[in-house]
């Protein structure tokens, strides 16, 4: 991460690419016990926040990875009901969720309060359902919270996680998709943000391996675009026993709330991978 003059610049070293945003103003800076946030007021992509100096979400764009992260696995489970959300402190996954009306439980569980804090003051727009009666906002370790929950749980856990790297990292390995797969019902599915496509393909590759070695059938990777997040292509994985290509589209098409990225043929466009990714995923896992 960089700041030169008004431009904010998170840099990819291993990919000799970087993105940059005109800063108008910083609003905030802290460090907390786990990592420092930093909040700016861009030009055109409105708030943003950084964690650690890389890019966590704008104001503009963040519907993208939201919308994606949740409305595909709650449209591909056959009727879910209690949802567990590990990370995802900023609460738009949170809100995603609770739009749908047969959500009866919605645990969010993130290490820093003061990510949700933050995002209530700067974000409020994904802080809306935080108040919700059905949602309950945890904070604490989300690999002791899967290690100690019962079995059969959850109907679906979503993983909105960052970056595997520091804390991030224990989300991304085979022991914790073993409790994941404890806790969950017999149909229940799992899904987790999955880096890029184009940059972190070998990264992909192993969330499958690992995804199946712990007892899950099936994976199956969705893309999307993001165009905050390094090479502006990003992709989330969900794995379970059911077709993971079969969704409600009857029910997506009926739905009786509003989304400004995902419908029946986003979702249907999302699940085709291109070449290159089937190719080394079938080569591979």
């Amino acid at each position: 991460m960089s700041l030169e003059g008004n431009w904010f610049t998170e840099e990819h070293l291993g990919t000799g690419s970087a993105f940059s945003f005109r800063i108008r103003q910083k609003l905030h800076e802290e460090q907390t016990p786990y990592q420092k946030i930093e909040i700016f007021e861009t030009e055109k992509f409105g708030n943003l926040m950084t964690i650690d100096g890389f890019v966590m979400l704008t104001s503009w764009d963040n519907f993208l990875y939201h919308e994606m992260m949740t409305h595909p696995v709650l449209f591909t489970h056959p009727a879910p009901h209690r949802v567990l959300i590990i990370g995802g402190g900023d609460c738009g996954t949170l809100r995603e969720v609770l739009k749908h009306p047969d959500i009866r439980l919605a645990q969010q569980v993130d290490i820093d309060e003061r990510v949700t804090r933050l995002s209530e003051q700067y974000f409020p727009e994904l802080c809306e359902s935080n108040h919700d009666p059905r949602a309950e906002l945890h904070f604490g370790d989300g690999i002791k919270w899967v290690k100690d929950a019962g079995t059969d749980s959850y109907d679906v856990i979503i993983v909105d996680s960052t970056d595997p790297i520091g804390p991030g990292e224990v989300l991304f390995t085979k022991a914790f998709y073993q409790n994941c797969h404890r806790i969950l019902a017999e149909d229940g599915l799992l899904v987790q943000q999955s880096e890029s496509p184009l940059y972190h393909l070998e990264l992909l590759t192993r969330m499958h391996k690992d995804m199946r070695s712990a007892g899950f059938a099936k994976t199956q990777t969705l893309n999307f675009p993001q165009p905050v997040y390094p090479s502006g292509w990003w992709s989330a994985t969900m794995t379970g026993n059911a077709n993971l290509s079969a969704f409600r589209q009857r029910d997506v098409e009926t739905k009786t709330f509003d989304t400004h990225y995902y419908n029946q043929r986003i979702h249907s466009g999302a699940l085709a991978l291109p070449n290159f990714v089937e190719k080394h995923l079938q080569e591979n896992i």
